[in-house]
């Protein structure tokens, strides 16, 4: 009998209503009910206490809460979502809605600014790139004017020099009854077996696509080709020729574009004699 007191005292009776025991704990104690009355009768006290005290410490839940509960065991057996949610009112549960935060947009605004301002600078080094191609299409067009002047101004000291040479004598070509009003001044050294024609003061009829004027030497009183030239009004300059030694005189014709092999008696433009022939 004082093993029973001991047993019921051990605390493995309120474990077990508690379900806090292992298989063989339970099994004994279940067998120890059955032999033992006293045992029997104090897991059935333990059993009612345990009831007493959670009727006591029970809390109703809400109504909404109890119909939802058990209209989702007994009709959609545990599944309560087909139940619509009922709203909860301000005393019950209060839930503050978190504002959301604005997103920083400087990032932004400073990526546009910057965008901004490499279009400006794009657009403002065209704008000097193109200016700086105009400049130097100037430059060029200045350094080739100012060449052609450097040129003409070289060829205006070559004449004058050439006209001051002792060694060059200025044989004037007049026109025949065919050009009366042609003119046409040589430049001739024996010497250094140089022609030249002052272009600038020729004063001869311009010859079209077709044909070309062709300068003779007449030398012991055969034509000797000397090479073709164009007369217009922009002529200017000192042409040189094919070099001769003693010249008698110089005669012009107008032959076929390119020149012919002999002179074209009829075709006699202009015609002078050198200091030779005098």
């Amino acid at each position: 009998m004082e093993d029973i007191k001991t047993y019921i005292e051990s605390g493995i009776l309120e474990a077990y209503v508690l379900g806090d025991v292992t298989p063989e704990e339970k099994l004994k104690v279940e067998a120890m009910s059955l032999q033992h009355p006293e045992v029997k009768a104090e897991l059935i006290e333990i059993e009612l206490s345990l009831e007493k005290y959670a009727g006591a410490a029970a809390i109703d839940p809400p109504e909404h809460l109890r119909d939802r509960v058990l209209n989702s065991l007994l009709v959609n057996l545990g599944d309560d979502r087909n139940f619509p949610t009922k709203t909860v009112s301000a005393h019950e549960a209060k839930v503050v809605t978190l504002r959301k935060q604005k997103s920083n947009s400087i990032y932004k605004y400073a990526f546009a600014a910057c965008l901004a301002l490499l279009i400006l600078s794009l657009a403002a080094l065209f704008s000097v790139y193109n200016r700086l191609q105009n400049t130097t299409g100037q430059l060029l067009a200045l350094q080739t004017q100012n060449q052609k002047y450097a040129n003409r101004v070289n060829l205006m000291d070559k004449q004058i020099a050439l006209f001051r040479d002792p060694a060059f004598q200025m044989v004037k070509l007049d026109g025949t009854s065919k050009t009366p009003k042609a003119k046409l001044m040589v430049a001739y050294s024996p010497a250094m077996k140089e022609v030249m024609i002052d272009m600038g003061r020729a004063k001869m009829p311009a010859n079209d696509d077709q044909h070309s004027y062709q300068l003779w030497a007449i030398v012991k009183g055969k034509p000797v080709d000397l090479g073709v030239f164009d007369a217009s009004a922009d002529s200017t300059g000192m042409k040189e020729m094919k070099p001769i030694a003693d010249a008698q005189a110089f005669a012009v014709t107008l032959e076929p574009r390119g020149g012919s092999a002999s002179p074209t008696l009829d075709q006699m433009m202009a015609v002078g004699k050198t200091l030779a022939s005098l």
